[in-house]
């Protein structure tokens, strides 16, 4: 994590590929908080794991299935007092659903790409499609006061009186 404000991380994804992402500043106020308390004599420097499993006395790194097993034991259990959360919880729908948020609040798609550290937009496209609530907010804009078409009332509505035209519209002809 780089010190001084804004707070950055440095991730290392996929083909060996790295990237340095923004990090919101709860985020690393939690981080920060987290070091202190596991890693109170390390420094950004360390070769230590930052996450880790203790067995037999000692650190061991924590691998991907140790993260999911955790994930999916703790949903469960959360599970019992908030209904809400999904079935299965893993560590991936931490970072869809974290895309899809910043998308729905209005984040470029584009961002959310580069956030994603992914090579091609296409990979990104499965964000864009709009869910129930967006779909709804989208009808009520529309139709609400403040739309563009109500302030002016002449744009977009057509008379058709030409019964030729109609019949065509509507697909008769």
């Amino acid at each position: 994590m780089k010190t001084g404000s804004p707070a950055t991380m440095q991730l290392f994804g996929k083909g060996k590929k790295t990237r340095r992402v923004p990090l919101a500043q709860r985020t690393a106020s939690h981080f920060k908080k987290y070091l202190q308390r596991f890693h109170p004599d390390e420094n950004e420097y360390s070769q230590k794991y930052i996450f880790y499993t203790m067995r037999y006395g000692e650190h061991h790194r924590m691998t991907a299935n140790n993260v999911r097993v955790f994930l999916r034991e703790y949903g469960q259990k959360a599970r019992k007092y908030c209904p809400e959360i999904p079935e299965n919880v893993h560590p991936h729908l931490f970072r869809h659903s974290r895309a899809m948020h910043l998308y729905q609040r209005g984040m470029d798609l584009t961002l959310v790409s580069q956030w994603l550290g992914h090579a091609n937009l296409q990979t990104t496209l499965v964000y864009a499609h709009a869910d129930t609530e967006q779909k709804r907010r989208a009808i009520e804009l529309a139709e609400s006061s403040s739309s563009p078409a109500k302030k002016n009332p002449s744009t977009g509505k057509y008379t058709v009186s030409d019964e030729e035209t109609l019949k065509k519209l509507y697909g008769l002809r």
